[in-house]
């Protein structure tokens, strides 16, 4: 492999920086439920066990590295996957870690 095939090293420091958001069980967890549907914090708060503003806290860090987005609907603001390559990511996740020969 030449070098300049390689990624760019300030590429490469975005990229952990990413990672390192999402590297919390409960950033997975909003992750998981936020692949599968629209969730207003609130309930994703109820689902991760955590008190609103903990949950919003890990919305905000999701946010800001572009993985998510608010959405209004009404009175309620939800939260969407704006990252095309997290489903893929998470694919990742759930093939190594939610097998039955998984850990």
């Amino acid at each position: 492999m030449t070098s300049d095939t390689l990624i760019d090293l300030d590429r490469l420091s975005q990229a952990a920086e990413c990672l390192k958001t999402l590297a919390h069980p409960h950033r997975l967890r909003i992750v998981e439920m936020l692949l599968k549907d629209r969730y207003t914090v609130g309930e994703l708060a109820e689902a991760c066990d955590i008190p609103s503003n903990i949950a919003s806290g890990h919305l905000r860090l999701m946010q800001r590295c572009g993985f998510l987005a608010p959405e209004r609907d009404g009175r309620k603001v939800y939260y969407k996957i704006t990252e095309p390559c997290l489903g893929k990511f998470f694919g990742c996740i759930r093939e190594r870690f939610a097998g039955p020969q998984a850990g």
